[in-house]
């Protein structure tokens, strides 16, 4: 559980915090393996025995006050007496004290339920694979899930379902793969005319990988695109849609999510459906508008006179979303499309869910086969519970994340599926008229995360009696995390120990939020205006301008006192530039800016600042390093260093200068330093960037060109110098001087 604040030092009060002009916050990883210092926790077992606060329900720690027969919360200084067990558990002996006592970090075993007895499941896969789409979507799909199969734990149950017009089930363990077909009424309300578990039996839906996983890839062999002829044949039944493809999503997924719940609990405790998209749904319920109707898909420019984004279609898919939760589901969805499908309406069905969203643009330089297998690969929890608890001078203000809220408990986050890259965010503020003082006891944050793993017990045939052993169990656990931050009434350590990074999530958070209901360009200017103010502040702090008629020149606008803030103009600048926040430009397309929605909101720290703001290496040759370059910018481009590595999180660019020698060669070998440098960021990666090689003399660099963000205007158009980060500092430094510092 890695837990970064925006503030190393926390301030000593509320005036302190807003004479800074910094957010104030902290992004929690909490299924991360490790803390933010590489530090695994302490595990063990009987976590049920860890002692629980009488009045905020905090957990024991290391933080706490110990004594014979009590502890007192350093959460909410509550006293709380000790049982005679608890007590003599916390009889300090030294190399046997718990795992409580010996670290603030645990993560520790619960019992089941219903006895101590680990309960039995079986991991469960689901492909939704669109047939109304083409040969090369099919074949791309096709590469995917043989990917898929090779990263899945022997025992898994996988099973495939198609959609179109018609929902196909298929039936993988005959001599031959059998395919049963239910057509979807025109007039559906919702349901289909048969139930799927009457149409095919659970246990032949759901094929074991390791016995099946042959038949499997016969069976996606027999994979064909709706053709013109079935479609013709249909025509009675899609009408007007019989000279488009027919896409029933909705009602394909609404009947896989309620044929799944029927096992939910029995057969599994979390399935997972890979849906597999080429276009809108626009057949049945969840059908959403066609592209166009609110303006030019091919432009992207999907956005109302008021310049926000159109809200959600329909409340079909959000429906659903909580039916999935509901059912133990999770939806992995992957478009795969330049089609307008308007994201927006169907996002919510990955993030309720707890699945991811991938979008590509093209079946060509798609990366699903290689995203998929490293979404399988790496460990997952489910059933998970997330709180974050505070000492009693501060609280919540806002969270962020993929997660959906406790309709009872404030503050007590629900997340259907969580792996080691899911990162969450929480904004502070102070409870009214409080503050640290010398006094009182440091602040306090602890986050508690209750969770669930599938344990593969690997290859149980040698055992006699292996028929009545499951090759997989489940193992609840808990994991504490209890943290103590030192406080300063001083702003000097506010500025000198802020976390860029984070201050960064936090803002692109807000942004995301205020965006959805907001008009853009408003929250565009907002903030412009947070960097304003926040040098205002800062200028104030250090003193570093004279009386305002003395000239906006003398205003910082460089952070030149602070080294730990001269990061913060540059990263908000290329926020305001990346394709997030650009809804007027005619080049982005909305289901990319959705796609980034998404992303950025499930980021951790690092991540999202590498994807807003790319790191540029140039290279002298392919084996030696020459710079980390801190400018995006055209200037740094010279003939002493001909090579350029790019790396924007989801693209890597290799980039030769026209007049690098010959001699060089291209594309860099395969046992070089900058090949190295590559495949570690790859394997690094949450998902697979793109790899694009590009040779100045002979091919178009208009990609690794866009990327140079501070040649670029606010508006997203590219100045003929490179002047554009410039020129925003300036008018930044107007707008401080008309606040009058």
């Amino acid at each position: 559980m890695a837990v970064r604040p925006s503030l190393a030092y926390f301030p000593s009060d509320a005036t302190l915090l807003e004479s800074s002009g910094l957010p104030w916050g902290v992004a929690v990883t909490p299924f991360s393996p490790i803390d933010e210092r590489g530090s695994p926790p302490v595990t063990g077992e009987e976590g049920h025995l860890i002692p629980r606060c009488s009045s905020c329900f905090g957990y024991f720690s290391t933080h706490c006050s110990l004594h014979r027969w009590s502890w007192t919360c350093p959460i909410c200084s509550e006293d709380n007496d000790l049982s005679a067990d608890a007590a003599a558990r916390y009889a300090r002996d030294g190399s046997h004290d718990p795992p409580e006592l010996r670290s603030a970090f645990v993560d520790l075993l619960l019992p089941d339920e219903e006895g101590d007895a680990a309960a039995v499941t079986t991991p469960v896969y689901v492909a939704a694979v669109d047939l109304s789409s083409s040969e090369e979507f099919l074949e791309l799909v096709k590469s995917a899930l043989l990917a898929a199969l090779e990263a899945l734990s022997p025992g898994s149950l996988f099973g495939i379902l198609t959609y179109s017009s018609k929902i196909g089930l298929y039936d993988v363990q005959g001599p031959i793969p059998i395919v049963k077909n239910v057509f979807i009424p025109p007039d559906s309300d919702g349901t289909i005319l048969v139930d799927l578990k009457d149409v095919m039996p659970f246990h032949s839906f759901l094929a074991p990988v390791d016995t099946c996983k042959d038949s499997i890839a016969q069976a996606l062999e027999t994979l064909k695109p709706v053709s013109s002829w079935d479609m013709a044949a249909t025509a009675s039944q899609v009408q007007d849609h019989a000279s488009h493809h027919t896409r029933g999503f909705g009602v394909a997924l609404d009947a896989l999510v309620n044929y799944l719940s029927v096992e939910y609990e029995t057969t599994f405790e979390l399935a997972r459906i890979f849906v597999f998209l080429s276009g809108p749904p626009n057949y049945g319920p969840g059908q959403l508008d066609a592209p166009g109707s609110h303006g030019d898909h091919n432009t992207g420019k999907v956005v109302d006179s008021e310049h926000t984004q159109l809200p959600e279609q329909t409340i079909f898919y959000k429906n659903l979303a909580a039916s999935a939760v509901q059912a133990g589901v999770c939806v992995d969805l992957f478009a795969i499309t330049n089609e307008y499908t308007d994201l927006n309406s169907l996002k919510v069905l990955s993030v309720e869910s707890g699945g991811s969203l991938f979008l590509y643009s093209n079946t060509d330089e798609s990366t699903l086969p290689q995203d998929i297998y490293k979404m399988l690969s790496r460990p997952y929890a489910f059933g998970c519970v997330l709180r974050l608890r505070t000492s009693s001078e501060f609280k919540i203000a806002d969270s962020y994340g993929h997660f959906f809220p406790d309709p009872q408990y404030m503050h007590v986050q629900h997340i259907n599926c969580c792996d080691s890259f899911a990162s969450y965010t929480y904004d502070f503020e102070f409870e009214k008229d409080s503050q640290f003082s010398r006094k009182s006891r440091p602040p306090i944050l602890q986050i508690a995360f209750k969770y669930t793993t599938i344990v593969h017990h690997g290859d149980t045939s040698d055992v006699s009696n292996s028929g009545s052993r499951s090759k997989f169990s489940l193992q609840r656990r808990l994991r504490v995390r209890t943290i103590q931050y030192n406080t300063t009434a001083n702003i000097w350590d506010l500025y000198d120990f802020v976390d860029p990074d984070v201050v960064l999530t936090i803002l692109v958070h807000q942004v995301i939020l205020a965006s959805l209901n907001d008009v853009v360009e408003a929250r565009l200017w907002l903030l412009h205006d947070w960097l304003a103010i926040f040098i205002a502040q800062y200028n104030k702090a250090y003193k570093s301008v004279r009386p305002a008629d003395t000239g906006v020149s003398d205003i910082d606008v460089d952070f030149s006192n602070c080294s730990q803030l001269q990061p913060l103009a540059r990263l908000v600048f290329a926020f305001l530039v990346s394709p997030l926040l650009q809804v007027q430009d005619q080049h982005i397309h909305p289901d990319y800016q959705t796609y980034l929605q998404c992303l950025f909101s499930a980021l951790e720290p690092a991540s999202v600042r590498q994807a807003i703001c790319p790191t540029l290496t140039s290279y002298s040759s392919p084996d030696t390093e020459a710079e980390v370059h801190q400018s995006l910018s055209r200037s740094v481009i010279t003939s002493e260093r001909p090579i350029f590595l790019l790396d924007a999180y989801t693209d890597l660019l290799v980039y030769y200068l026209p007049t690098a020698s010959t001699s060089i060669p291209f594309p860099p070998p395969r046992d070089c330093l900058l090949r190295s440098t590559i495949n570690k960021l790859k394997q690094e990666r949450n998902l697979t960037p793109r790899l694009v090689f590009i040779h100045g003399a002979h091919d178009d660099t208009t990609t690794f060109e866009k990327y140079l963000i501070e040649d670029w205007a606010l508006d997203g158009t590219l100045l003929a110098g490179t002047t554009g980060f410039r020129s925003f500092l300036e008018e930044v430094r107007s707008r401080v001087a008309e606040f009058g510092i």
